[in-house]
């Protein structure tokens, strides 16, 4: 790619490059107050992740065996923390997904995890609450909305995830997107995902913040899965004026299940011919030794800087995106 004589120039203003080092400041003084310890894993580890939705970035290291992965996240290697002993952690860190570009996207950006012992998937949110309230103000979240994930389909849509025909779902989304080269045989949650992250998502929380909880239990991901009919997930997301800030998940700490889940993550990506993920010893291994009872989250950071700069595009507070990095 042949580079234009301003392609040296950030994008982002100094106004907001300004505004990362004090939001990160603000963060940072939170988690200090709150008694939760800053830890550093690595950016570049040996396991891919393994779910379909990810794509992990491949690099290869002189001397090793097999190619490494820049990180989707730190969560396996905090997990790793708090089995051998860690107390409440977090993290700010680089975090690398490949094919995401986009206004809301770029393939290297900056997320905040964090880990509280003790804590469902109600008390986290609580915590996210409190944080962004510190971050972009206790006004620009409104009057915050939790809604179950069931509900949300029903009053936006109204379909019903579980029982909703998938022909159904199929034509709903048709209907709001236009035509759509996935099939029915995709199956349920293929659609589910389609009219959450292109129909309800970006016109969710326009004037208020709103946490969307008790997904379905095959999204649960590395959540636990909640009893009931039908099952669900201690799963949640957060979204405000339409962008999706968090996932936060109260842990998954079996690792007999867990093991289960990557075996079924294995399975979907040979059916969908992605390239095979084996599963992390490491973390296994952790999850045996005993993951204490513990909720943890992923928060975009950069999306909550676009809020409080009132940026159009994750660009404007980039120094280097992707093009010009």
């Amino acid at each position: 790619m042949t580079a234009g004589p301003d392609d040296w120039r950030p994008t982002a203003a100094l106004a907001e490059i300004q505004l990362r080092a004090e939001l990160l400041a603000r963060a940072r003084a939170y988690f200090a107050a709150e008694q939760v310890l800053e830890v550093d894993t690595p950016v570049l580890g040996r396991a891919g992740v393994t779910d379909v939705q990810l794509a992990s970035i491949e690099a290869r290291v002189g001397g090793q065996p097999a190619p490494c992965f820049l990180q989707t996240s730190p969560e396996y290697a905090m997990k790793r923390l708090l089995a051998a002993g860690a107390p409440d952690i977090y993290q700010v860190c680089k975090a690398f997904r490949d094919a995401e570009r986009g206004r809301h996207h770029n393939p290297e950006f900056t997320l905040i995890e964090w880990y509280r012992h003790g804590y469902d998937a109600d008390d986290l949110m609580d915590d996210v609450q409190a944080l962004l309230a510190v971050l972009v103000g206790t006004e620009r979240l409104g009057p915050v909305e939790r809604i179950a994930y069931a509900a949300l389909l029903q009053r936006e849509l109204g379909v019903d995830p579980y029982r909703t025909p998938v022909e159904t779902l199929a034509a709903v989304a048709r209907a709001r997107l236009g035509e759509i080269a996935m099939g029915t045989e995709a199956g349920r949650d293929p659609w589910l995902d389609l009219l959450m992250g292109a129909v309800i998502g970006p016109a969710l929380g326009r004037d208020h913040l709103v946490f969307v909880h008790s997904y379905p239990a095959s999204q649960a991901a590395l959540a636990r899965r909640q009893p009931g009919d039908p099952p669900t997930a201690a799963r949640f997301e957060a979204y405000l004026a339409g962008i999706e800030l968090c996932n936060g998940f109260h842990e998954l700490s079996d690792p007999v299940e867990q093991r289960q889940r990557f075996a079924a993550d294995a399975a979907e990506r040979e059916r969908l011919g992605l390239a095979p993920r084996a599963p992390d010893e490491r973390l296994l291994a952790a999850l045996a030794a005993g993951l204490p009872d513990c909720a943890g989250v992923a928060l975009g950071f950069d999306r909550v800087l676009m809020l409080a700069a009132g940026a159009a595009s994750i660009d404007e507070v980039l120094t280097f995106p992707i093009e010009r990095a």
